[in-house]
């Protein structure tokens, strides 16, 4: 019996789930799903192994997404740093990509709202595939972003 796969969400640990929230929001028109999450109890304690856990945070949708997949920002209390290399509270993830027009504009938005750029913009041609520009950048709290542009 085949069970359906779904795409659902990409989660960031974050250090300030409303302030890394606002970033995305800012910078690239992700749009809050309410109601913010405020997670705890014995349930969520069982399923991250973290006794006495509360998690807060929010989903947003991606840009280009209505009822897609979304990015979930969320926060662990007391204590979101990791203690070991196991733990589900580890901060961040790899990375995040957002197609744009124009990566050289969005670049410029993303350092204004307190993000940096991480290495060089480059413009490199795939054969058969096209010409890509692209840039990694890092949010406020560290985590990657690359910045994306196919043109044929």
């Amino acid at each position: 019996m085949n069970t359906p796969i779904k795409y659902v969400h990409t989660n960031i640990i974050a250090k300030d789930w409303k302030k890394l929230s606002a970033f995305y929001i800012d910078v690239f028109n992700c749009k809050p799903i309410y109601p913010e999450r405020d997670l705890s109890g014995k349930w969520i304690d069982k399923i991250t192994t973290i006794d006495n856990v509360r998690i807060k945070g929010i989903h947003l949708s991606l840009p280009g997404y209505d009822n897609g997949p979304t990015l979930e920002i969320f926060e662990y209390i007391p204590d979101n740093l990791r203690n070991n290399e196991s733990q589900i509270n580890h901060q961040g993830f790899g990375h995040i990509a957002f197609q744009v027009d124009s990566v050289k504009d969005v670049l410029n938005k993303l350092i204004k709202y307190g993000g940096k750029q991480f290495g060089e913009m480059i413009e490199n041609e795939y054969e058969g595939i096209g010409i890509l520009t692209v840039v990694y950048a890092k949010d406020p709290e560290d985590n990657f972003i690359e910045i994306q542009n196919w043109r044929k």
